[in-house]
């Protein structure tokens, strides 16, 4: 994949993780960046499992990054709540 294809699947997973899990935190880099993460954590999860990770921009690609978006949030969720 591209530079800018891991962009666009990051903006739009990112977006959709944010919008799952009622994320409250603001900002196209934060959201970017959190489905870039998520992509690389939803890809590596799924060739753990012998399917194919995130290898083009398309439906399916998204679905796995947003997948690992909603994984990361969840779990910064959890250590944020442990502190408060």
């Amino acid at each position: 994949m591209s530079f800018v294809s891991w962009i666009l699947v990051g903006l739009i997973a990112g977006f959709l993780g944010r919008f799952i899990v009622k994320d409250d935190r603001s900002g196209c880099l934060y959201t970017m960046a959190v489905g870039v993460l998520g992509a690389l954590i939803g890809g590596s999860l799924m060739q753990a499992a012998g399917h194919k990770g995130v290898t083009e921009f398309d439906f399916r690609s998204v679905l796995v990054a947003a997948l690992g978006a909603v994984l990361l949030l969840l779990l910064l969720q959890a250590i944020r709540g442990r502190r408060h």
